[in-house]
């Protein structure tokens, strides 16, 4: 038996863009083990965290994906949790439970693979890394995926970041330095490796925890990490999060481009739908320039950066693999992006959860 540090991980009830919150409990294991069943459920005060009154505040913890903590060392872990009310129902603020559902009843016959574009903005104080403390750096041009001390901000969080992710397991498979000065991308999903599961829980999973991992990192360099869709004004690239996504139909050279028309068109119909969980301040973000469509329509193309959805031009050429939905701004809840593609790409539609609030 040893002693284990375990980071309890969930996302908190703040509005209108969710926040993650930790605390760490120390659990005696005989093993190492990274089963969530070997967790126990842990409790905390829901008024605080903007998910309960304060006459009524326990809430439980639900361990549900267990990782490497690459920060504590060997033996200890990251646990992240789904909020559950008193009476075990998810309670309002989960948005987990729900895709899980989706899958359960009928989205895993579809096979979805999912990958996420993770843009976001680092700053120390209220300027972005990089910048003068008065006026603007440089129009955009030489800052994406540059190098050098007058051109890139943040390399030395950023690497220590990815190493982290890799360490924990998680399916990291990127990292650039973006348009903007102090902005940058990670990407998590597939990555063409056989015991992985490119599935939309585990990948959701995967990016709340390089989220927290690289929050929590930023500690140490007195930096902080936003998702902010547009954390600058003017004629500046905002922060998305480009959201992957196939089925095996559309991998299929049989199907792939008759399977890729058909989810384009599905997610034509629904496109407002789809804006409503897409973030917070879309609106600053999708305005037809910078790299975006307007956010009141919808574009599809080959090759189109300037597009809602973008078929890649090697997607097209061999006539199978995937999509790119532009659309999802950088703090959007990849549960809620991914639990609506699947409804509108694989047709799967459920209840929304009952949930007992407060």
């Amino acid at each position: 038996m040893f002693l284990s540090q375990v980071t309890y991980i969930w996302i908190d009830g703040t509005s209108p863009t969710q926040t993650l919150r930790s605390k760490v409990k120390v659990i005696p294991l005989t093993q190492e083990s990274y089963n969530p069943i070997d967790f126990p459920q842990w409790s905390f005060d829901g008024s605080s965290t903007y998910q309960a009154t304060g006459h009524d505040s326990d809430l439980i913890l639900q361990p549900v994906r267990i990782v490497d903590d690459p920060i504590l060392g060997e033996g200890n872990y990251l646990a992240l949790c789904e909020v559950l009310n008193p009476d075990g129902s998810p309670h309002i603020s989960n948005k987990r439970t729900r895709l899980v559902q989706l899958m359960e009843h009928g989205g895993n016959v579809y096979q979805p693979w999912l990958g996420f574009e993770q843009e976001y903005t680092l700053f120390r104080g209220q300027q972005p890394l990089g910048w003068p403390d008065r006026g603007y750096p440089a129009p955009q041009g030489p800052f994406y995926c540059g190098v050098g001390a007058d051109e890139v901000f943040g390399r030395h969080l950023v690497e220590e970041h990815a190493q982290a992710c890799i360490d924990a397991g998680l399916m990291l498979y990127g990292t650039n330095a973006e348009v903007m000065p102090g902005q940058w991308e990670f990407q998590i999903g597939y990555r063409g490796i056989d015991s992985e599961s490119a599935d939309p829980v585990t990948v959701s999973d995967h990016l709340w925890l390089a989220r927290w991992l690289l929050y929590r990192i930023g500690e140490e360099y007195d930096i902080t990490a936003k998702l902010h869709p547009k954390p600058v004004k003017g004629d500046w690239n905002g922060a998305g999060k480009h959201t992957n996504f196939s089925t095996k139909a559309m991998r299929d050279p049989k199907t792939g481009m008759e399977a890729i028309n058909q989810a384009i068109d599905a997610l034509e119909k629904v496109h407002d739908k789809h804006i409503a969980v897409y973030g917070h301040d879309l609106e600053l973000r999708l305005t037809g320039k910078h790299e975006t469509a307007h956010m009141s329509e919808f574009i599809a193309g080959v090759g189109n950066r300037g597009a809602s959805v973008r078929i890649p031009r090697p997607v097209a050429t061999k006539g199978y693999g995937y999509i790119e939905d532009r659309r999802p701004g950088a703090n959007a809840n990849p549960y809620e992006v991914a639990a609506v593609l699947v409804e509108t790409i694989c047709g799967i539609h459920i209840k929304e959860n009952v949930s007992v609030t407060d």
